[in-house]
């Protein structure tokens, strides 16, 4: 009996087919950049001097500079499922750290959205997968077990706090840094983004 065995580079080749539309979007979208400011890419070579560092969501529909309106170089991003500030995870320290000591960021923004699938994740029977652990953090705040929008908010003021505490920051702040804290949440329905704690200054 004979079987049929694909060719490997036949899926290869495919798969690449498949993200063509990528390419071409990307094509696209830099010679709309140039075309309207000649010099935008020239501009972005070997700077970023950003005023802003964004600690948000991996949610694809929260596209950092984006809501904000901003261009890429004028905000420095951290993403990860539900914008947790853990100070021992050494890629947020380390993107932490870069944005306070060598990019000397004057704004730190913890973003939260409402609809987060890792908030409802942490509000759902706990695993004990790498998911199951990120978000300990979240599943251990006082909530309301059917507020979804409540363990939003409330995580966002948790990282916040966490923040003030962290090392990174509060050695800034020791050095007289103008850093201050900002809570926000964003609401994918319309598209805003609303204050939920701070400005956190410098308290020394």
């Amino acid at each position: 009996m004979r079987h049929d065995v694909k060719d490997p580079s036949s899926e290869i080749k495919q798969e690449g087919d498949d993200l063509s539309c990528l390419l071409a979007r990307n094509r696209e979208w830099a010679s709309s950049k140039t075309k309207d400011d000649p010099n935008f890419f020239s501009r972005l070579v070997g700077q970023q001097h950003p005023r802003y560092f964004w600690i948000g969501c991996s949610d694809s529909r929260v596209p950092a500079t984006e809501i904000v309106d901003l261009d890429p170089g004028e905000m420095f991003v951290h993403r990860n499922i539900a914008n947790l500030a853990v100070a021992d995870d050494p890629n947020f320290a380390a993107a932490l750290l870069f944005a306070v000591d060598v990019l000397q960021v004057q704004h730190v923004l913890v973003v939260g959205h409402y609809g987060c699938g890792g908030i409802q994740a942490a509000m759902a029977p706990e695993t004990h997968d790498a998911v199951g652990e990120w978000l300990a953090p979240v599943r251990s705040l006082d909530h309301d077990p059917a507020d979804a929008h409540q363990l939003c908010e409330r995580n966002i003021i948790a990282q916040v706090s966490a923040l003030a505490r962290n090392p990174i920051v509060c050695g800034a702040w020791k050095r007289g840094a103008r850093l201050t804290l900002h809570g926000w949440v964003y609401a994918i329905g319309d598209g805003l983004l609303r204050t939920i704690c701070g400005p956190i200054t410098n308290p020394l």
